[in-house]
C-alpha cells in the first residue's frame, strides 16, 4: 500500500512517501522543512509565523517527495492535536489533493502517530507490539500514559496537570541562554554532570495517580538560578560557571527522568502490559530511554508469582522519528486502513470512492482531539 503522509502540526512541515505491508515499511521520499532558525530567535514557536511559514513550504515539499512518483493509494494527514495554523495547512492541502487526484483521506491523530512510531525501524522492519499496550508520550506539547487493549482503542490512564516534559526542558534552558529547542542542550551538558548535585523537587512523585506535574520543578530552577547565579543584565537568562552548569542540567535532567519513569512503573505495575512504549521528541533524551529500559526490565523480571509476566516488550523510535515527521503519520494510516472496521471512523474520501466513506469536505482541523474520546 502506498501512502503520502503529511505532517505540520508543530513547527515542521513533513511529508513522506512510504510503501508498506505487515513486515516491510520502504520509505521511497521523505522531506521535512524545519522552522527551528526562524523561531529561534523567539524562543519558542510562534503560531501565526508557523502557519504562514508551512503555507509557504508544503506544496514545494510535496512537489520535491512526489517527484517521479505515481499518485499513493492513501493520503494520510495529522488533523489534531496541534497548532491550529499548521494543522489547517495540511489539512486543507490534503483535502485538495485527495480531489484532483480521486485518491481517500485517512485522518490521524498526532498522539497515535508518536505511538506508531516505534514501527519504523531499522532495515525496513516492522516494530512488533503485543496488546495490552502502555504508551508514555512525551514532548514539547503533551506528556501522557496511555493504555490501548486493543488497535485503536486507547484510554488514558495519566498525564500532566500542568506543563509538558519538554516545554520545561526548553523553558529552563532559556533562563540559561541556550536557544530553542534548548532541551538537547541541557541534555548535553548533563552527561558530564553530576546528577545529584543540586536536590531538585519530584512534584507529585508520591500521589497514588499516575499524573505529572512539571510546573513546580521549573519555578524550583528559577529560584535556584536567582539565589545561584549571576543575571545577566540585558536578558532574562543566568551564567554558570563550567563545572555548576553541567551539575544543574544533570540534576535537573535527573529530575525529570525520575518522574516519568517512576509513574510509568507504577503503571506497569497497575495493568501489566505486553508492551511499553516511548515515544514523542522527548524519547530522544538518552538518560530517559536508559533509564526506563532499565527499570521496565527489572519489573518484567520478576516472578509470575507477584503477577507480573515474565515476557516484554519495550520499543522507542529511532532517534529521527521521536521528533514530529510524516513517515510515522502514514504508518499509522495503515494500520487503520487495512482494518475495514476502522475505514468509518478514520476515512474520508471523496463520494467517488464508494459506499461507507464520509465527503471529503467533512474533514476539518481539530487541535484539540484526543484520542482516548
Amino acid at each position: 500500500m502506498i501512502i503520502l503522509g503529511i505532517e505540520s502540526s508543530c513547527d515542521d512541515t513533513s511529508v513522506a512517501l512510504i510503501d508498506i505491508t505487515e513486515e516491510k515499511i520502504e520509505i521511497l521520499a521523505e522531506k521535512t522543512a524545519s522552522q527551528i532558525e526562524i523561531h529561534k530567535k523567539y524562543g519558542g514557536v510562534v503560531p501565526e509565523i508557523a502557519g504562514r511559514l508551512h503555507a509557504e513550504k508544503i506544496l514545494p515539499v510535496i512537489e520535491e517527495v512526489m517527484k517521479n512518483q505515481d499518485n499513493p493509494d492513501i493520503i494520510a494527514v495529522t488533523s489534531g492535536p496541534g497548532l491550529i495554523t499548521g494543522l489547517l495547512v495540511g489539512v486543507e492541502t490534503a483535502k485538495t489533493l485527495s480531489h484532483l487526484w480521486n485518491v481517500p483521506i485517512v485522518s490521524i491523530n498526532h498522539i497515535e502517530g508518536h505511538i506508531y512510531s516505534v514501527k519504523i525501524q531499522k532495515d525496513e522492519k516492522v516494530g512488533k507490539t503485543e496488546y495490552p499496550i502502555l504508551s508514555l508520550v512525551a514532548s514539547g506539547g503533551h506528556s501522557e500514559l496511555i493504555l490501548s487493549t486493543e488497535e485503536s482503542k486507547y484510554e488514558r490512564v495519566g498525564g500532566t496537570r500542568d506543563d509538558a516534559a519538554g516545554e520545561c526542558f526548553d523553558k529552563v534552558a532559556k533562563l540559561l541562554g541556550f536557544d530553542y529547542p534548548g532541551g538537547p542542550k541541557i541534555s548535553k551538558y548533563a552527561e558530564k554532570g553530576n546528577p545529584e548535585a543540586i536536590e531538585f523537587p519530584r512534584p507529585m512523585i508520591n500521589s497514588k495517580d499516575f499524573d505529572f506535574s512539571f510546573s513546580g520543578l521549573k519555578t524550583s530552577a528559577l529560584y535556584w538560578l536567582q539565589d545561584n547565579a549571576k543575571k545577566n543584565k540585558d536578558a532574562n537568562t543566568y551564567n554558570l560557571k563550567p563545572k555548576t552548569l553541567k551539575d544543574f542540567c544533570a540534576s535537573f535532567e535527573q529530575a525529570i527522568v525520575d518522574l516519568l519513569v517512576h509513574k510509568t512503573i507504577k503503571a506497569v505495575k497497575q495493568y501489566k502490559p505486553k508492551t511499553v512504549i516511548l515515544g514523542g521528541g522527548v524519547s530522544a533524551n538518552k538518560k530517559l530511554r536508559d533509564t526506563l529500559e532499565e527499570a521496565i526490565k527489572k519489573q518484567f523480571s520478576t516472578s509470575p508469582r507477584r503477577g507480573m509476566p515474565c515476557g516484554y516488550t519495550f520499543l522507542v523510535p529511532q532517534p529521527s522519528y521521536s521528533m514530529d515527521n510524516a513517515t510515522m503519520i502514514a504508518v499509522t494510516a495503515y494500520h487503520h486502513a487495512k482494518n475495514k472496521n476502522f475505514i468509518q471512523r478514520h476515512f474520508f474520501s471523496s463520494k467517488k470512492s464508494g459506499a461507507g466513506f464520509t465527503d471529503w469536505k467533512d474533514l476539518k482541523a481539530n487541535p484539540n482531539w484526543k484520542i482516548y474520546e
